[in-house]
């Protein structure tokens, strides 16, 4: 039997939801106070029928929004967009009753994504490049995506003559390419190492396509122009393969706000560093301890911070703060500790922080479940999170960049000494 429901709310993946006497029903791309006619005998692609649109729907503005996997939510107005984002981090620090402590969303998406990893596969006599269709292994052969910056835009059609050279069985590859000031840089992988004639073809196609450097799982096929970044007063030289911030606004929103949460710094560490997000502009504050386990990362930090005048002195060290995080001991010498570490978080470090006598910790995080998890480690540890900040860089999607500050409030309790006699 069809019933008709209203949309209530935007769920945590970005599909409508509305209540019913079953408990809620999750509706692709509904929109608060859209009203669906559901016929649960239809197949799931014809089981919700759209009747009568919300005041705040807009319409996407990808052509494959729905079909694409990459983007969650389109259809919805600025304000909507807002509440909905917001509400995800508000929803996951509830349990800790930390909801208070979420600021305004910053908006952070600037001239769109400057890096991106397209899929490849042999198909139809030829090669697809662009996205996996939504909840399923099939690739869409993109032409163009909105959501980068202009120099991406149409870069998984211009990049298929490298796919082509690489494709000669059904093994997908993947082609990560980032927009730096000096052109596209590009890292091929899921192929194995190129033979002299393929690194002799691929170069070729580089210089075709004009590109700063082509590398094979991180292994340089032709650089041709240094692929360079801005961090601060630094120009940085990308080595290949490196994480770097999606957007150019998001990574500048971020430094902000760390530096925001600085009170008289005097020495700082800067943890998961990677090439200097963090380092850079601390460095215009005070000494920082730079540490981070890729050894490349860190030479390119060191390498732009001497050409830089005016910053403080920049100290690196390569290591896995996973297996060897920095302990207590190490730790108390700092004021301020930064920490960005993966979307898996850092709880090995995180302990260690919560054992510690540092002041403020302030952390950035890309994934709201790790970021709480962490987040519960300090708390217990004798810190309180004073405020959260929201970075929308990556917009229309669930993520959510996180900045917290925690400051040290309470002592750790001393072991009591065992009086004799």
């Amino acid at each position: 039997m069809t019933q008709h429901v209203t949309i209530e709310r935007i769920g945590a993946k970005g599909d409508g939801v509305a209540e019913t006497d079953k408990g809620p029903l999750f509706i692709p791309r509904g929109i608060p106070g859209d009203v669906f006619r559901v016929d649960p005998d239809a197949l799931n692609d014809e089981m919700f029928h759209l009747e009568t649109s919300s005041p705040h729907r807009v319409k996407a503005f990808c052509s494959v929004f729905g079909q694409c996997g990459g983007c969650a939510i389109q259809e919805a107005d600025a304000k909507t967009y807002t509440q909905w984002k917001k509400g995800l981090v508000e929803a996951a620090l509830a349990p800790l009753g930390l909801s208070d402590r979420v600021g305004d969303l910053i908006e952070a998406h600037g001239k769109g994504r400057r890096r991106v990893t397209f899929h490849a596969r042999r198909r139809d006599g030829d090669v697809a490049v662009g996205f996996m269709r939504a909840k399923t292994h099939e690739l869409i052969d993109l032409n163009s995506c909105p959501l980068l910056v202009p120099p991406l835009q149409d870069s998984a059609q211009r990049l298929k003559p490298l796919a082509r050279l690489l494709l000669k069985s059904d093994k997908p590859i993947d082609v990560a390419v980032t927009a730096t000031a000096t052109g596209l840089d590009v890292d091929l992988r899921g192929h194995g190492p190129a033979s002299p004639e393929l690194r002799m073809k691929l170069t070729r196609e580089a210089e075709l396509l004009d590109l700063a450097r082509l590398s094979l799982h991180g292994d340089i096929i032709v650089e041709r122009r240094a692929p360079l970044i801005k961090i601060g007063k630094a120009d940085v030289i990308l080595p290949p393969g490196c994480f770097l911030q999606a957007t150019d606004a998001g990574e500048s929103a971020l430094q902000r706000e760390v530096l925001s949460y600085l009170k008289e710094p005097k020495r700082v560490a800067d943890l998961f560093a990677g090439i200097g997000t963090f380092a850079m502009r601390l460095a215009e504050q005070a000494p920082v301890h730079a540490v981070e386990s890729e050894a490349s990362s860190l030479n390119a930090l060191a390498r732009a911070a001497r050409d830089v005048s005016g910053l403080k002195p920049i100290t690196v060290e390569t290591r896995d703060l996973f297996r060897r995080p920095l302990v207590p001991q190490d730790l108390n010498g700092f004021d301020h500790v930064v920490i960005d570490p993966p979307r898996a978080g850092a709880e090995a470090q995180m302990r260690m922080l919560a054992s510690s006598r540092v002041p403020r910790v302030i952390s950035v995080s890309c994934h709201l479940g790790s970021f709480v998890r962490d987040a519960a480690l300090l708390l217990a540890g004798g810190y309180q999170l004073s405020k959260v900040t929201v970075i929308d860089q990556f917009r229309h999607s669930t993520h959510c960049e996180l900045v917290g500050l925690f400051e040290r409030v309470t002592e750790r309790a001393k072991p009591k000494r065992r009086l004799l006699g």
